[in-house]
């Protein structure tokens, strides 16, 4: 990854994640491979899954296929609701799935309260990182309640929570807990699932770079401090998202995308349920 212009973030732990990586939520299973090796082709070396897209074995062939020394990928894969009262099981499936002998990142897909067994779900992720086979965790889509919960009653600070995150949907709250607590943030749908903001505020910004809306806004994200996982099947498309290491945006310019915000009223996905 030394090579690469995807800046790297040093997590609580001190292991490093490049900041911009490759989602593959919703990519088809029997399309995996292809599009994953189409983005380690444009330089992606940050891959995200999960268990419920059903697409780790894909992903763990074409990291096969591609060639690209283990050293240089950073891997998540997501523990998903139904599996967190037995975790470690879960945990070697997908690393079976995946065709490695760790993760680099290993997330609890939601906090699901109405089961209540994040935190049981947690400890046996906390025995993952002790042994090795994961060298980070995390949480996905928890609340700054669900995140005070595990910190009075775990030992492991989470090393990343990733959330929905967007112009429309900035968690500014959440953002600030995290930075208090030596959290990365991690922004899922980080264009927002398609309903890109075209405002004249982020299109006149833009424009002033020479970039698209959607670059403008993944260059936010970045220099924001947000990881970001961005997805698309097309390899033209998957360029675009990468070029993004030859501006930076203002802080005056960042001070208007912050009145964009819509807060809860932005928010595309809610339920406890919901994949992403």
């Amino acid at each position: 990854m030394t090579d690469s212009p995807v800046p790297l973030i040093t997590l609580n732990n001190g292991v490093t994640i490049p900041q911009l990586g490759f989602g593959v939520f919703k990519v088809d299973p029997d399309k995996t491979g292809r599009i994953v090796r189409d983005a380690l082709d444009v330089g992606y070396r940050h891959l995200d899954t999960a268990a419920i897209y059903h697409n780790e074995e894909g992903v763990g062939h074409a990291i096969k296929e591609a060639g690209v020394p283990r050293d240089e990928l950073f891997v998540t894969t997501k523990l998903w609701n139904d599996s967190q009262t037995d975790a470690l099981t879960a945990f070697d499936k997908s690393l079976a799935r995946l065709q490695l002998d760790y993760v680099d990142l290993y997330l609890i897909h939601w906090p699901t309260p109405e089961r209540d067994t994040y935190v049981e779900a947690w400890r046996s992720l906390e025995a993952i990182l002790e042994s090795g086979r994961a060298k980070a965790i995390g949480v996905s889509n928890f609340t700054v309640d669900h995140l005070e919960r595990l910190l009075a009653e775990t030992d492991v600070v989470p090393a990343v929570n990733q959330v929905e995150l967007h112009v429309d949907f900035q968690q500014a709250e959440l953002r600030a807990y995290a930075a208090e607590h030596g959290i990365a943030i991690e922004a899922w749908g980080p264009l927002g699932q398609g309903r890109i903001n075209e405002s004249e505020e982020l299109a006149a910004i833009a424009a002033a770079h020479g970039k698209t809306v959607a670059q403008t806004i993944l260059r936010w994200h970045l220099d924001v401090g947000n990881i970001v996982i961005p997805k698309s099947n097309n390899k033209d498309r998957m360029a675009e998202n990468f070029d993004l290491f030859d501006f930076s945006l203002s802080a005056a310019e960042i001070a208007t995308i912050a009145t964009l915000d819509r807060g809860e009223d932005g928010r595309n996905g809610s339920h406890p349920l919901k994949v992403n």
